[in-house]
């Protein structure tokens, strides 16, 4: 059978699920959602009593809590970012007459997990385009589906355009999707702790990847960590403080910035950590003017 449905009995409900999940997304993942599309196709999925198409559930979406980032996943990515095609993921800016995207990718979400920060940062950043980024394969599909159910169950009103999600692994190709200094926020939200010591090389934030993260991250652009466990915490301070091109924001600018109000409240990740009265631990830091050549 399909990879997305795996060995599976091809009678259980997971399967049937999936498979139904899987020809819904082809048919709709790269269109243009609007009131006349909706009316045409009739979004051709289950539906509730409201006439909405039901947002995906989690628990056929079955998937380890972490991905290795340094194994071959078979991900597809552009050799550079002129060969990325940015319609299919945000049809709704794409010019009609033209062909050309109206605007470019300016916020990331780094491992979006299930898309909760995306999700509360649209209506927020409603002309800006915010992508998210998964390495796991059955957590994109979720983040997929929720967005197409989304865009349906709003498509009067026309939100939620702004936001997709791509499988990839931003520890290696970010900069074959964004140009340099095309970012103006970047989040990580409760990434893979990686707690034994062998395993710190593969953290989300190293000295390596935080050049990466200065490239296409614009002057003044802001990266937002927030995690649970204080360790972690204390190694993104330690590095992205150490960093040349990085500088930490005050608690009085956090307090203050809607993002980190959303950051804090919104993934589902955080959710958990409040439901078991966990603490959370916040960074900010603002990206520097690059040093002058003498």
């Amino acid at each position: 059978m399909r990879a997305a449905s795996g060995n599976m009995d091809p009678n259980s409900k997971r399967f049937i699920y999936r498979v139904n999940k899987e020809e819904n997304r082809k048919e709709l993942k790269h269109v243009k959602i609007d009131e006349s599309s909706v009316i045409k196709s009739d979004i051709s999925t289950k539906k509730n009593k409201k006439n909405k198409m039901e947002l995906p559930k989690k628990k056929y979406y079955r998937q380890r809590a972490h991905s290795n980032p340094f194994s071959d996943h078979q991900l597809e990515y552009p050799s550079c970012p002129e060969d990325m095609d940015w319609s299919k993921l945000y049809p709704a800016f794409k010019d009609e007459n033209s062909g050309e995207m109206t605007k470019e990718v300016t916020i990331a979400d780094i491992g979006c997990g299930f898309g909760g920060l995306m999700i509360d940062l649209s209506p927020a950043f409603p002309q800006q385009l915010i992508l998210g980024m998964e390495i796991r394969v059955q957590v994109t599909n979720y983040v997929e589906d929720r967005i197409i159910a989304l865009r349906s169950n709003h498509a009067k009103e026309q939100t939620y355009q702004n936001i997709n999600v791509l499988r990839g692994n931003a520890m290696k190709f970010l900069p074959n999707f964004f140009h340099k200094a095309q970012l103006s926020k970047m989040f990580f939200c409760f990434p893979d702790p990686h707690f034994k010591q062998r395993k710190h090389k593969a953290r989300i934030v190293t000295n390596t990847l935080l050049s990466e993260y200065a490239y296409v991250l614009k002057e003044g652009g802001i990266i937002y960590t927030i995690t649970d466990v204080e360790d972690l915490h204390n190694w993104m301070v330690k590095h992205l403080t150490e960093h040349p091109l990085f500088e930490r924001l005050s608690k009085e600018w956090e307090a203050n910035d809607k993002c980190v109000e959303i950051m804090t409240n919104a993934t589902e990740e955080g959710k958990k950590v409040a439901r078991k009265q966990g603490s959370k631990f916040v960074a900010c830091f603002k990206r520097l003017p690059n040093p002058e050549i003498i």
